[in-house]
């Protein structure tokens, strides 16, 4: 009897919070998203081959976790970096 192997429900839920990361929840979903993702590839590495699929879903996930706690990372220190300069030029300049 040969069955359809299973889609990890965590690398869906990786993908789906991925999402939600750049539209709705900002930090809380792109961490959610590179934690289940990482679950996920576990989850699927760890099982018999063939069995459960779903690292596309998983990699989509952490892709856009990452990349929305990176472009967030770097946004915050532009915004420092911008305040501190004016701090700075308010300071000595006058």
């Amino acid at each position: 009897m040969n069955t359809a192997p299973r889609t990890s429900g965590s690398a869906v839920a990786s993908l789906v919070f991925g999402v939600l990361s750049w539209f709705a929840l900002p930090i809380i979903g792109a961490i959610l998203a590179i934690v289940l993702g990482h679950v996920a590839r576990g989850e699927i590495r760890r099982a018999p081959p063939g069995t459960v699929d779903g690292d596309g879903f998983a990699i989509a996930g952490l892709i856009l976790g990452w990349a929305h706690v990176v472009i967030v990372a770097c946004g915050l220190a532009l915004i420092f970096l911008f305040f501190g300069g004016l701090a700075f030029f308010a300071h000595y300049a006058f």
